[in-house]
């Protein structure tokens, strides 16, 4: 079945920008569901459980059945082991941006997926590993001043400023930009959707 339309359970523009680039039409229906810190849970299962619960936010407000599939996401910064979300402000980012300075460390996106025809939903999860280069405070703080850092897991978007911060990744870039396309396209050919014919 060939798909046209997606519900973005985010608001993210991130996200919306990629799906876009899809050439899906895109409802953006944000979830409302308050992402909070879950002590014990490792930064890739924190990305699940947090896509899965905007996902069924979504969804209890919309009502089954739906009429077109629902995508919600998360993203999470792992520095060994210890998971950076969005930062509080920009101490918080800048305390952040400090720890990965000169270090390695892994992302993780995770979407959660419901489709029309099926009761369940699925769940996939993307990680890549990203290095920084050792971080000036001026850099850091010339950062700080372009306001990308305060939405953004870890404080920053590789896909911005931050990209002249960025050493080296491993693994796919769009894990890190905040959802796994071809993740997401593979997802939905195993449910039996194709993507929009766009000109």
């Amino acid at each position: 079945m060939r798909l046209s339309r997606i519900v973005l359970a985010s608001e993210s523009p991130r996200r919306l920008e990629l799906l876009r680039s899809l050439g899906f039409i895109v409802e953006v229906a944000a979830s409302g569901y308050a992402e909070m810190p879950l002590p014990g849970v490792s930064p890739a299962d924190l990305a699940s459980y947090h896509a899965r619960e905007k996902l069924r936010a979504t969804l209890e407000a919309r009502g089954w059945p739906i009429d077109d599939p629902v995508l919600a996401a998360d993203t999470v910064v792992d520095l060994d082991g210890t998971p950076l979300g969005k930062p509080l402000d920009l101490a918080d980012a800048a305390r952040m941006l400090e720890s990965l300075s000169g270090r390695e460390h892994v992302v993780h996106t995770a979407f959660a997926l419901a489709v029309p025809g099926s009761a369940t939903w699925t769940e996939e999860r993307s990680s890549t590993r990203v290095r920084f280069y050792r971080l000036e405070a001026r850099e850091i703080a010339e950062y700080l001043a372009t306001g990308e850092s305060l939405d953004k897991a870890g404080a920053y978007g590789i896909q911005g400023r931050a990209a002249s911060l960025v050493k080296a990744i491993e693994g796919d870039f769009y894990t890190v930009m905040g959802l796994p396309l071809a993740r997401l396209v593979r997802t939905l050919r195993v449910l039996g959707f194709t993507l929009p014919i766009t000109k």
